[in-house]
């Protein structure tokens, strides 16, 4: 990754390969090509006064890039902005301009990871509230779809699974949980067991009949819900990995190393260099 890319939080992908990467420590969007192997400036960093950003969701239908922005000074990560509080923009696929910018509502707010429903609605973890936030298409602002006290630990990735729920695990709690959902209404939300401890989970993304996800200790793993379990099969192990995509026949991780943000920020020591590094996928 370029300089402008340090502490990567999320990578997203579009159809054709192109990957874009967001930056917790530097913000800003870089657009990377080739498999790999031109990196390129998609959002600069405090452009449209984005601090750190986080979450980013390639959404073609409507040739939109949704990314998460934050002021995340209160984990360690300034930003180039003095932008308060937490957003989500949307920003054209093809040209990069500003289509849209919605702050989330209240006092505490992180916008973390994004997801899209069938009907264009776009789902946003609060991390620093339990709640699950929908912006339903066409609308100004969000409403809260979801908020429980059991999402308390650090709401972070967020998926639909292939039963129509939604599925979402806290990076401080390790926690996973289904929130059921009926004709675009939340039901019960429910913690789900896992086959093994889990430490500091994050990115999560569908994949197949289940998900995938990876952790600050390293792993990705593919995820299968059966009932209320959640079996976690090791694909690989990372520099502490932050985000997960697919593109093509490839897995693509963002090694964000989020364990050493708060060294390089207090220490004014060397930030190490950060990579995305990619798996088959089987």
């Amino acid at each position: 990754m370029p300089d402008t890319g340090r502490f990567p939080e999320n990578v997203t992908s579009a159809a054709n390969g192109t990957l874009f990467v967001s930056s917790i420590a530097d913000g800003g969007v870089l657009r990377i090509d080739g498999g790999g192997a031109v990196a390129t400036a998609f959002l600069k960093p405090g452009d449209h006064g984005t601090p750190s950003t986080f979450g980013l969701l390639v959404d073609e239908r409507r040739g939109t890039l949704w990314v998460a922005s934050n002021d995340a000074t209160a984990i360690g990560a300034k930003g180039p902005t003095g932008t308060e509080g937490g957003w989500v923009k949307a920003f054209d696929l093809a040209t990069g301009a500003l289509k849209q910018s919605v702050r989330l509502a209240g006092e505490k707010t992180l916008a973390n990871d994004l997801v899209l429903d069938a009907q264009g609605a776009l789902y946003v973890t609060n991390t620093f509230a339990p709640q699950i936030l929908r912006l339903k298409p066409s609308a100004a602002e969000f409403d809260v779809f979801v908020e429980d006290e059991a999402l308390k630990k650090g709401l972070d990735g967020i998926a639909f699974g292939a039963d129509g729920n939604l599925y979402v695990n806290t990076f401080l709690g390790a926690e996973l949980f289904r929130i059921d959902v009926r004709d675009g209404t939340a039901g019960a939300v429910t913690k789900l067991e896992t086959t093994r401890p889990m430490t500091f989970p994050d990115g999560l993304r569908a994949f197949r009949d289940g998900f995938l996800m990876v952790e600050g200790s390293g792993a990705l793993s593919r995820v299968t819900v059966s009932g209320d379990r959640a079996r976690l099969d090791p694909i690989g192990q990372f520099a502490g990995p932050t985000g997960v995509t697919v593109a093509g026949d490839r897995i693509w991780v963002a090694e964000g190393q989020l364990g050493l943000l708060s060294k390089v920020a207090k220490d004014g020591r060397e930030a190490p260099s950060f990579h995305l590094r990619s798996v088959n996928v089987d």
